[in-house]
């Protein structure tokens, strides 16, 4: 059974940084994505980063582009989400997520049709962006 930690939330000022990580465990040999969703208060739960595991191909939202960094820790096992230059609509929970989906279908569906096929989450951190 896979099972999702994640830690790191934390408040920091505009254009400061913060470094997410999310243990993972249980997870499969097969085809998935794994990666960062989040949720702001009175809004639905969007893409931010989903990494492909077969393949190693990111997708990044437009909003993060340029500003945050997934990556893996050398077991596979921990994905971490690099934040820079936050604004304060970063402001939201973050969930790190996986879904045994097959490798082409971001690529033929969108990063948001993701989100909807996503099966695992873990329980949130919380990111505020304040002054």
């Amino acid at each position: 059974q896979v099972q999702l930690v994640e830690s790191g939330g934390a408040t920091v000022a505009p254009g400061g940084s913060l470094y997410l990580s999310c243990s993972a465990s249980g997870l499969p040999p097969d085809s998935y994505y794994i990666g960062w969703f989040r949720q702001a208060p009175g809004k639905e739960r969007e893409a931010v980063v989903v990494i492909q595991h077969n393949d190693g191909k990111t997708y990044y939202s437009d909003s993060v582009a340029g500003r945050f960094t997934i990556s893996r820790g050398n077991a596979g096992n921990t994905i971490y989400l690099d934040m820079r230059d936050l604004k304060p609509e970063d402001t939201a929970v973050y969930y790190c997520s996986f879904g045994a989906i097959r490798m082409e279908y971001v690529d033929d569906f969108g990063l948001e049709a993701l989100r909807k096929a996503m099966t695992h989450w873990g329980k949130g951190t919380l990111v505020t962006v304040s002054s």
